[in-house]
């Protein structure tokens, strides 16, 4: 009888097995379209170019520009706010257009805390936009970080916004 079972119960779970491969879903695979030829143009003849001067003004570049501001952070802590990724991504734009710039980003905090803690956090939020830099395709070579703790406020810190916008990271280059 126990043989009996343990047959059943082998015949059962490869049953299952099997009944489980055939639910999954299947991909569907969506068939190339076949290309639209397109009429053949009537040659046209083109003229001879223009003979060019050896000394033609060279278009100005546009220079990059790294003045951003109000990156800013929660309080006590290296987490962005959302409303920081725009800027963020704003620098990562300057930064491809300037692909031999290093980029220097200081991070700053508030007088809340010990001085020991707020240069950490400073450091910290400045290792958090290079993260976000970095994950958004900037080499890691091209950004350098510091801290600053509460050493540069721009504002004061006596109010509540003064200290907000005392919560921030700045870029400089080199």
């Amino acid at each position: 009888m126990k043989i009996l079972r343990t047959r059943t119960l082998i015949v059962a779970i490869g049953l299952l097995t099997l009944s489980m491969q055939a639910c999954k879903t299947k991909k569907i695979v969506a068939k190339p379209t076949p290309p639209v030829e397109k009429p053949a143009p009537a040659p046209v003849e083109k003229p001879a170019p223009a003979p060019v001067e050896e000394k033609e003004a060279a278009a100005p570049e546009e220079k990059a520009s790294f003045s951003f501001s109000n990156v800013q952070f929660e309080f006590n802590s290296d987490v962005l706010k959302t409303a920081s990724f725009e800027i963020l991504d704003q620098v990562v734009s300057q930064m491809k257009k300037s692909p031999d710039v290093v980029l220097t980003i200081h991070g700053n905090s508030s007088t809340e805390g010990s001085a020991a803690h707020n240069m950490s956090l400073s450091v910290d939020r400045a290792n958090a936009v290079k993260s976000y830099l970095v994950n958004a395709g900037i080499s890691g070579s091209k950004l350098k970080i510091k801290g600053h703790g509460a050493t540069n406020p721009v504002t004061t810190n006596a109010t509540e916004e003064g200290r907000a916008l005392n919560r921030r990271v700045e870029f400089k280059t080199k």
